[in-house]
């Protein structure tokens, strides 16, 4: 199988302060991880080296789809992260526009110029994640967890290899939060890697899946 993330030896630093030291895993086409640990163990910095938001100190390897993040250039992060779906806990939706506008947005961004082919993908991730009926609802119209789905189908709109979510039903109730993480498993199955950082562990125990932890600046891996 293809190593869509293949890390070895990485130290991460941020404010000159060490975040995490030694971190080697890979994670293959299809597969669904969760990156668990306390608050303030690294996980969210480490999702972030994976689109370049942080820069890798040092390390033997580091690449995620082929992309040399111990050597990535200013002008290459904008074409790694094309190709990355990144879901948010807090959402990011544009206020000021429409679901369906807000995914417009992204798409425009991103290069596509075809309007047909935009309104056409629009209505294929909308279906995707079941949120074809809200498609002109403005964010404020939606529940937290429609908004959540909103941010999963711009997340793919481009067809991503890799998913990383950051604590995607943080701020959802139980039962929406696991409608979320079964979608996000469905997607997984699917063929789309998916890197999920998460403390609910409750929500690992019954949605089983390979874990990495965070533990003394350190990835520790779990047997699935």
């Amino acid at each position: 199988m293809a190593k869509i993330i293949d890390y070895k030896g990485v130290d991460i630093e941020r404010a000159d302060r060490l975040v995490m030291k030694n971190v080697t895993f890979s994670i293959e086409k299809g597969e669904f991880c969760y990156l668990v640990g306390r608050v303030g163990s690294g996980k969210s910095s480490l999702l972030k080296t994976m689109y370049a938001d942080v820069r890798i100190s040092s390390g033997e390897k580091a690449e995620v789809l082929d992309f040399d993040l111990l050597n990535i250039k200013k002008r290459q992060i904008p074409m790694l992260r094309r190709q990355i779906g990144i879901v948010f806990q807090d959402f990011q939706l544009l206020q000021d526009r429409s679901a369906m506008g807000n995914l417009r947005f992204v798409l425009q961004a991103t290069g596509w110029k075809n309007k047909e082919e935009i309104e056409e993908r629009i209505k294929e991730v909308l279906k995707e994640v079941g949120m074809e009926n809200k498609a002109y609802k403005m964010p404020h119209e939606l529940s937290g967890g429609e908004q959540q789905r909103i941010v999963i189908a711009r997340a793919l709109l481009n067809k991503p290899e890799l998913i990383l979510a950051d604590e995607p039903t943080g701020n959802l109730d139980p039962q929406t939060g696991y409608q979320i993480i079964s979608l996000l498993h469905r997607l997984s199955e699917e063929g789309t890697a998916v890197v999920m950082a998460t403390h609910n562990m409750q929500m690992v125990e019954d949605f089983p899946a390979r874990v990495l932890r965070c533990v003394d600046k350190e990835l520790v891996s779990d047997e699935s």
